[in-house]
């Protein structure tokens, strides 16, 4: 079904819209084979054109990536790779069900290199079950030898009623808040101490990676995949419950399979849902946007130029003020900055001006 809703979105987009960016994610996609990849991308080229600079990337479980695999994603013209790492820890990957060696990793980076993708991520996750500072650190060092071009450390999100597989965990195993922060920050020191820049809130590249040298250049931006240096304003999602961008606000799939594949084959688009952005949504993204990037923002400057009157918004946002009272924040005429110390509460800053916060917009 997924090459049949390429080529009906194809149907609908102008041909001369570059495509700057290309990411196939969503759980493993190498399993579909060599073969099969290829028929895709040649597909998604046909359809649409493609930038000479155009970043492909791919998500890889290193479990399952073999030789024929790499060599295939090196000469389809795939670039970047984002491996999920989570923990080298065995008694941590136990926990979770995820056995991964770091052999297994290492091996999976050297067939990607020696097939031409050269530009490498890692996932890492503190607060998981039985997971320790000492862990932690041991797992970025193991990280840091293999050398990643950027990594990206996320706080493990306990949701058993939502993720099924999640009921398995033994809760009493989980770090408390305490412990996640100073698995969060004894991480971060890891990296940085091997010469990584911290990006944003949840990201870390090398100094010649272009997120660095976007946000040194004040241009980094944020969207649902992460930290990005591109400039697009438009996202085409592909797939059942894939979510897209475009110049008036939101849509997505169906997330149901079944009703997603109802509608492609009956030659319909499989868009389920739209949410059109107003001005001021366009005004708290840019802010949320800018603290999210570079840690601080000029409310009023970005007030004035989308036309708002930047006190409604400083005095709703009733967070800010109990956020300056506990030291996470200065706030001077209008200008926030949020402080180093305080930078893995970020989002709590930013959800001062998260007008759905708690609400859906449906």
């Amino acid at each position: 079904m997924l090459r049949e809703e390429i080529s009906l979105v194809a149907d609908h987009v102008p041909q001369a819209l570059p495509v700057s960016d290309v990411h196939f994610g969503g759980g493993t996609p190498t399993s579909i084979g060599p073969a099969a990849f290829l028929e895709l991308l040649e597909l998604l080229r046909r359809c649409f054109m493609f930038s000479k600079m155009a970043t492909i990337a791919i998500e890889i479980d290193p479990r399952a990536l073999t030789a024929e695999m790499a060599e295939t994603l090196g000469a389809a013209g795939v670039n970047r790779a984002s491996i999920g790492v989570q923990s080298f820890d065995p008694i941590v990957q136990k926990a979770v069900n995820r056995v991964q060696s770091e052999a297994q990793t290492a091996t999976a980076v050297e067939r990607l290199r020696r097939y031409g993708i050269p530009r490498i991520n890692f996932d890492l996750i503190f607060g998981l079950p039985n997971q320790t500072v000492p862990s932690c650190v041991q797992s970025a060092k193991m990280a840091i030898a293999m050398r990643p071009d950027r990594l990206a450390v996320f706080g493990y999100a306990h949701v058993p009623s939502y993720m099924k597989r999640q009921r398995l965990i033994d809760e009493e195993a989980l770090p408390d808040n305490a412990a996640r922060a100073e698995q969060a920050a004894a991480v971060a020191d890891t990296l940085i101490a091997a010469g990584y820049r911290q990006i944003g809130l949840d990201h870390f590249a090398l100094p010649d990676d272009e997120l660095t040298l976007a946000q040194k250049a004040g241009r980094l931006r944020r969207n649902s995949l992460g930290y990005s240096a591109d400039t697009c304003k438009t996202v085409i999602g592909f797939g059942p419950s894939a979510i897209g961008r475009l110049g008036d606000g939101y849509v997505q799939n169906e997330i149901a399979t079944g009703s997603y594949n109802q509608h492609i084959r009956a030659g319909r688009l499989a868009t389920s849902r739209g949410y059109p952005l107003t001005d001021e949504d366009r005004l708290r993204a840019a802010i949320i946007e800018r603290l999210m990037c570079d840690l601080q923002v000029d409310v009023s400057a970005i007030c004035a130029a989308h036309g708002f009157d930047p006190a409604a918004f400083l005095d709703s946002a009733e967070r800010l003020e109990m956020l300056a009272e506990d030291g996470v924040v200065d706030i001077d005429k209008g200008f926030i900055r949020v402080k180093q110390e305080h930078r893995f509460v970020l989002r709590a800053v930013a959800s001062a001006f998260d007008a759905y916060l708690g609400r859906s917009p449906y």
